[in-house]
């Protein structure tokens, strides 16, 4: 048999075995899943399972980490073909990562919506701010570089969490539109009310 045909067979097994489970968490909680209900759901047997995985808990890593592969590829779409990269010129349409989260919406409302939830929220927001820390320069003579970072992609991840959160009530064109504005916005007065 050649290496791509093992190789495609590898891909159809491994993403029939993400799905089985994401589909069987959107039913129950994920430490009551067993990896027989998975391999019945997905069509396979227990070999199947073990070829690629230990354990559920490493088959729910891959879901993971496929999700945040795709998600750092749409976090550098803005800037991945120039050599200089401006926010303040920032299009509002060549921002991608509401695209990527409203793709993978399904997804996401299981995983928001079961106990591994902060696990993941803690994958994602290590994975941004390592590729925002590696990618992006945040350097300004009087604010420290790690807390305008780690202030930036909690910023983001907390509107991108909130959105998630709220059934992707607004379109990802409307988000991204959003998202330009704000960072571009720089109050000039605030109003206080006085009672």
């Amino acid at each position: 048999m050649s290496q791509e045909k093992t190789d495609k067979r590898i891909s159809r097994s491994t993403a029939a075995l993400r799905q089985a489970l994401l589909d069987l968490m959107a039913d129950k909680a994920f430490h009551a899943i067993s990896v027989k209900e998975i391999v019945e759901k997905a069509g396979y047997n227990r070999g199947t399972f073990y070829a690629h995985y230990e354990s559920k808990e490493m088959l729910l890593d891959d879901v993971f980490s496929k999700l945040i592969d795709e998600l750092k590829q749409s976090f550098r779409a803005p800037y991945e073909e120039v050599e200089m990269f401006r926010i303040d010129e920032l299009p509002a349409n060549s921002v991608k990562i509401f695209d990527h989260f409203y793709r993978s919406s399904s997804v996401y409302t299981i995983l928001f919506k079961s106990e591994v939830l902060p696990l993941f929220k803690e994958k994602i927001s290590a994975s941004l701010m390592q590729i925002a820390a590696e990618d992006l320069d945040y350097t300004h003579d009087s604010i420290n570089r790690e807390f305008l970072l780690i202030y930036s992609m909690n910023a983001l991840l907390g509107l991108v969490f909130h959105w998630i959160e709220s059934g992707f009530q607004y379109s990802p064109d409307y988000m991204q539109d959003q998202l330009v504005r704000m960072i571009n916005w720089r109050p000039t007065s605030t109003k206080i009310n006085k009672r």
